[in-house]
């Protein structure tokens, strides 16, 4: 199964039927994206089942019904363990944006930090995850595919958000911070500060 958000709302692809309180089922090979971004955008069902027996191929199937956009993006942690987060449009964020053309992901990702922090001398570690999510462009819904990569830097110096990109404040984190920042932010944030802390064998109950 995958989950794919709108706003706080999530899409599941699944190869199973379950009957769930105030949530719909839906046929994968049918569905109308539009219609189903606007019951949950308007509360008429808390989540939405798009459903196919072929689990292998959910993902795929979903993306033909769904233009996609790849994003890189990067979770960094400086030599105090502490880590890098962006305010951005009222809520708590990770650096991230999609790729230019011909760009590698890893590149994406490592551009992406720098333009939206200053952040220099960053480092690729882990890959941590995959996240999905829909968002509206030019009247047309669209599938935001981002990968996430653990990454390190020394960089001490001033950092610098990128007021163009709608991105208010940049700042390192602890761990007890982050947990708080996570009340106002995306559940793909949570799904990756919860990712990456199982991949670095940390303790997760605390940003569930």
């Amino acid at each position: 199964m995958y989950e794919v958000f709108v706003n706080d709302h999530p899409i599941y692809l699944t190869n199973s039927v379950k009957k769930e309180t105030n949530d719909k089922l839906f046929l994968l090979d049918t569905f109308d994206i539009e219609y189903v971004v606007n019951q949950l955008n308007k509360g008429e069902i808390s989540s939405a089942f798009l459903y196919h027996p072929d689990q292998e191929n959910l993902l795929k199937k979903f993306k033909k019904r769904v233009p996609v956009v790849v994003a890189g993006g990067g979770l960094v942690v400086n030599p105090k363990g502490e880590k890098l987060m962006i305010f951005r449009n009222g809520k708590w964020d990770i650096p991230k944006g999609k790729l230019d053309k011909g760009e590698s992901i890893e590149d994406a990702a490592i551009r992406e930090v720098e333009e939206e922090t200053a952040v220099t001398g960053l480092v690729l570690d882990k890959f941590i995850c995959k996240t999905y999510h829909i968002f509206k462009r030019n009247g047309a819904f669209k599938l935001k595919e981002t990968y996430w990569y653990a990454m390190k830097s020394d960089f001490d110096g001033k950092l610098k958000p990128q007021k163009a990109e709608g991105i208010q404040k940049a700042e390192w984190q602890t761990d007890s911070e982050i947990e708080v920042s996570l009340k106002n932010s995306y559940p793909n944030i949570r799904v990756v500060i919860n990712a990456y802390n199982k991949l670095f064998h940390k303790s997760v109950d605390r940003v569930l």
